[in-house]
Formats: C-alpha cells, structure tokens, sequence
C-alpha cells in the first residue's frame, strides 16, 4: 500500500494521446514512477468525488470494478460502479487503511496519515 502525498507528484498530464481517442492521465511521481489512468477511470473518480463533495449528507462512497455488458456505445466495457457499501463502512476501511501506511510499506517517503 502507498498513500501518495500532493508534495510527491512531480506533475499530471492530461490529453488525448495521439492515434488514441480517449483521455489519458498521467501522474508523474518525484521517484520517476508514472501512474497511467484511462478516461474511464478518471471520469469515475471525478464523479465520486464531486458528489461527495456536494451532497448535504453522504460521507463516503466505494466504487467497484464490474463488467458492463449491456452498455452504451462507446463506454468502457469495464467500469467502476458504486457499491452500495455503508458509509461507516467505507470510512472505517479507510482509516483502518491510513493507519497502516508507512513509509516501510511502499519505499516512498510517504508517512501515515493521521
């Protein structure tokens, strides 16, 4: 496990690469490591993100990998999908997850979060 702090990403890349037709993300790490992630990936996260942000009482959500069968076309045939997880849940997952991070586990300078 690895908690990736702000101060360790060098920079982001966002785009369209050449002969492809979806976004990609590059996150460029100060240890040289790129972090690669898809349009669909980022859009999922994004989603998540903004509507725990805006929501007047949701705390937490936990998306999870599914196949997607019956899709629009165009979409990922993989996607993340919210699971339907309690928020107590997904909150005590989390700090039990920050509390085992440390630098020993990854070989970063990362350090547990408090």
């Amino acid at each position: 496990m690895e908690y990736i702090r702000n101060k360790e990403v060098r920079r982001v890349l966002l785009g369209v690469p050449r002969g492809h037709r979806h976004l990609r993300l590059a996150l460029e790490l100060e240890d040289g490591r790129v972090i690669i992630l898809s349009e669909a990936t980022v859009a999922s996260i994004v989603r998540a993100f903004v509507t725990l942000y805006t929501h007047p009482s949701l705390r937490a959500l936990e998306l999870v990998g599914s196949l997607v069968a019956d899709r629009k076309p165009g979409y990922a045939e993989y996607q993340l999908l919210e699971s339907g997880k309690s928020p107590d849940s997904i909150e005590k997952e989390l700090s039990e997850l920050l509390s085992s991070s440390s630098p020993q586990d990854s070989g970063s300078t990362s350090t547990a979060v408090p």
